[in-house]
């Protein structure tokens, strides 16, 4: 799909999404130490409704997840469409997580199991820390869903927007949209 081509988002779907400045930057370095490769998508975000054209999503930020209407250019976001089977109840599970807190130190939690630091409770912390970083959101939300984004035997929570970005590569024309 070209740039200039628009895709009409629907619920349940996720969005990866390029972000500049210092909080892009961060998110690069900290993928990188995941040994995910210097990716230029930073951020993930899932589509919670569409309402006549206007798509409301839900995204981790800094200050907890929030649902607002989608914001991010089209030209810089790929799409994972939802299969119809999950969408209601994914849709359902991305509205319920509004308000989830974010902590940088997931970033670190991810890095510490990467480089097999044995700290004790750490795969119970990626997996419960009741704060969840963008891409771990939609992963959650997927996974109680029933739709399983990820078959390679990882840690639940242990997802990153690089790790979205590279399973998008992956999927067949039809399973995805955007650039």
């Amino acid at each position: 799909m070209k740039a200039t081509e628009y895709y009409d988002a629907q619920p349940g779907d996720i969005g990866i999404t390029q972000i500049g400045d210092v909080g892009g930057a961060a998110i690069r370095w900290a993928q990188r130490l995941n040994g995910e490769g210097f990716e230029d998508f930073e951020h993930v975000f899932g589509v919670v409704g569409n309402y006549g054209g206007r798509v409301v999503i839900i995204e981790a930020m800094p200050q907890g997840a929030r649902i607002i209407d989608n914001w991010h250019d089209v030209n810089r976001t790929r799409w994972i469409k939802c299969p119809d089977q999950y969408r209601s109840l994914m849709a359902d599970n991305l509205d319920a997580l509004d308000h989830i807190p974010y902590s940088w130190a997931d970033y670190g939690a991810l890095a510490a199991h990467r480089f097999h630091v044995p700290v004790p409770g750490l795969r119970e912390y990626i997996r419960d820390s009741r704060h969840l970083i963008c891409s771990q959101l939609v992963d959650h939300a997927a996974d109680v869903s029933g739709w399983h984004l990820f078959d390679d035997g990882r840690w639940e929570g242990y997802v990153t927007p690089a790790s979205m970005n590279h399973l998008w590569e992956r999927l067949p024309a039809e399973a995805k949209a955007g650039v």
